[in-house]
């Protein structure tokens, strides 16, 4: 089923709404795909519409502020795994925001049901050169990074 909906545009339905589109990351542009839950009558709650205008009127700072955390994540699991005093090369020394933008890439962007939060919600999916099978997932409230984790995190 397809839908064309005023605000996210044109969505198929695959037990989730969806589309893959183009939107500017740090200077380049990347494909990726927008995943808007609702049921299967396309009708969705206006704080999804809300929290994903609000995502695209906020993007460049939004963009900036995920940095410092995704990277934090990045040395953490990477002192968890014990690469911080004996060398992997999956998980190499990434110590810059410019590094680690050659090692992540933004995928998905998802917009949850916006009744299991009460703030603005975002999820971001991003996969990553350390951990293909699990990515990175960022959990955004009010567009403030609330959590980092697997892309698990960010659905």
């Amino acid at each position: 089923m397809i839908i064309n909906d005023a605000v996210f545009g044109e969505l198929e339905y695959h037990y989730v709404w969806s589309k893959d589109f183009t939107i500017e990351f740090f200077g380049e542009q990347v494909n990726v795909a927008l995943m808007v839950d609702g049921e299967e009558d396309g009708e969705f709650i206006e704080k999804q519409y809300a929290s994903y205008n609000t995502l695209r009127e906020n993007w460049r700072e939004i963009q900036q502020s995920i940095l410092t955390p995704i990277l934090d994540y990045y040395k953490e699991k990477r002192s968890e795994l014990g690469y911080d005093t004996s060398y992997d090369k999956n998980y190499p020394l990434i110590e810059t925001n410019d590094k680690l933008l050659e090692n992540i890439k933004l995928v998905g962007i998802y917009v949850p049901a916006a009744k299991r939060f009460e703030a603005r919600s975002i999820g971001l999916t991003f996969d990553c050169t350390w951990d293909e099978e699990n990515g990175i997932g960022i959990r955004l409230m009010n567009e403030e990074v609330a959590r980092v984790g697997y892309q698990d995190v960010a659905i």
